[in-house]
């Protein structure tokens, strides 16, 4: 449809470019081939985010971007820290949020003075990453939890700590097997709010060769694409409550894995709706 405006031109014009993506059957068999290689040369272990490494591909990390600038999370709570470059990146992110708000008031800017927070859980957060995470310029911003994702004590501090915030964005990225995913599913995807996104990370395993990952105890059949279709569809019969009380229902945000093309979590851009 054609409009006078030159942005909402554009903006239309790439939806509709975008809308032709999945039925380039050779460009998404290229797509898959590029991810099955990046795997095996563990490209995801090449980048840094303001220092610390982050364990992901720069596309994804983009759609995180552009996420959370849309959504303005107050809090935003991740399964899975490694060496805290997701975390750090997350943080930067809300730090801008932070700036940007100031800005557009006109008021002066004191970062140590925002409550946006980001809230990262680990099984095993190891003493030099946490050390390089709490020196970090941004961990006034960050908090850590050490414990298993899915353990009712962790499950229960979350929730404490999320019924503080008005607007929470959830990113799964620990344990990659269909059970752990499941159960992180039910215990933080309800915490997600109204228009806000539950992120679930390396979903491809399922579309990867049976011996991508030798070391791992996930594969093909179990892995977090097989979970989030068992939740969608749990959630759905059993008509389950999000932690504001109205009735939780999730979409599959095709928008964001059709333009990306390249992405470790397809069907796992999960949009409250």
């Amino acid at each position: 449809m054609a409009t006078s405006d030159p942005i909402q031109s554009f903006f239309q014009e790439r939806k509709e470019q975008i809308a032709t993506y999945p039925a380039e059957t050779r460009w998404q068999k290229l797509s898959n081939d590029w991810m099955r290689e990046a795997f095996r040369h563990k490209y995801m272990y090449n980048f840094t985010c303001l220092g610390r490494p982050i364990i992901q591909t720069p596309i994804d990390m983009q759609a995180v971007h552009e996420i959370i600038w849309e959504t303005k999370p107050d809090l935003v709570i991740e399964t899975g820290i490694a060496h805290g470059g997701s975390l750090i990146y997350s943080a930067m992110m809300l730090a801008m949020l932070d700036y940007c708000d100031a800005v557009t008031a006109g008021t002066s800017f004191d970062p140590r003075t925002s409550k946006r927070r980001v809230l990262g859980i680990d099984i095993d957060i190891r003493a030099h990453n946490r050390a390089a995470i709490e020196s970090h310029p941004l961990a006034h911003k960050i908090d850590m939890i050490q414990g298993s994702s899915i353990a009712p004590e962790t499950i229960a501090q979350v929730k404490k700590i999320a019924s503080q915030y008005k607007r929470v964005l959830v990113c799964l990225d620990s344990n990659h097997t269909h059970d752990h995913v499941l159960a992180e599913l039910d215990a933080y995807a309800p915490l997600t709010t109204q228009g806000s996104y539950c992120l679930v990370f390396d979903s491809i395993v399922e579309d990867m060769p049976a011996d991508t990952f030798p070391d791992r105890p996930w594969s093909p059949g179990n892995n977090p694409k097989t979970a989030v279709h068992a939740y969608l569809k749990k959630i759905a019969a059993q008509n389950t409550l999000a932690s504001d009380g109205q009735k939780l229902s999730f979409a599959i945000d095709d928008a964001f894995q059709n333009k990306l093309m390249l992405t470790v979590a397809p069907d796992g851009f999960l949009k409250r709706v």
